[in-house]
């Protein structure tokens, strides 16, 4: 994040909203304030007991972008509906650099949901969602997209098993946002 010497000049500004509610958050700005809002969020699936299920979340739990002069519209933004504040550090309110967001809008898109690729690679790490093997993590042995199965090597009762698989029956154990955001890293 960067400083803001001139309070009067439009920058990028991150704003804390309370829990699962940025959407709520910067539809309101948005509309009550006509400021440009940006608010990245992406959709993937968590393994479930009764199966992976697709989430939709933002890229930033409780956090969402704003650009707009400080001076003005500070006290609006703090008070608005789903907002806690923009983020400070004692009395400094950081700026996020217009390549930042520009970076993050290439790669998830600008008001749009990015889905996280399902595809999966041999030798990659994935959990077990539903089933006798729920929870349980396992390494791709093979992908096969014809049949829509996967073959996965797991530990089990001591020793290494090869097991096939539906391919919805497992996902990747890494967190999706960090995938996304590795991607939008600038330059």
């Amino acid at each position: 994040m960067n400083d803001i010497r001139d309070k009067h000049a439009l920058a990028w500004f991150c704003v804390r909203t309370h829990s699962k509610r940025e959407h709520i958050a910067a539809a309101w700005l948005e509309r009550q304030t006509g400021l440009e809002m940006y608010l990245p969020r992406v959709r993937f699936r968590r393994p479930l007991r009764r199966g992976p299920v697709w989430f939709t979340e933002g890229l930033f739990p409780n956090y969402l972008f704003a650009r707009f002069e400080l001076a003005k519209w500070a006290q609006q933004i703090d008070c608005a509906p789903g907002v806690h504040g923009i983020v400070r550090f004692g009395e400094h309110c950081p700026t996020v650099p217009n390549e930042v967001i520009e970076s993050m809008r290439a790669t998830v898109g600008h008001g749009q949901v990015h889905v996280i690729n399902e595809s999966l690679e041999p030798g990659e790490p994935v959990k077990i969602a539903g089933g006798v093997f729920h929870g349980l993590e396992a390494v791709v042995a093979r992908v096969m997209p014809g049949r829509q199965r996967v073959a996965v090597l797991l530990d089990f009762l001591g020793r290494q098993t090869k097991a096939e698989l539906a391919r919805g029956a497992v996902t990747r154990i890494e967190d999706e946002r960090w995938r996304v955001l590795r991607q939008s890293e600038p330059g």
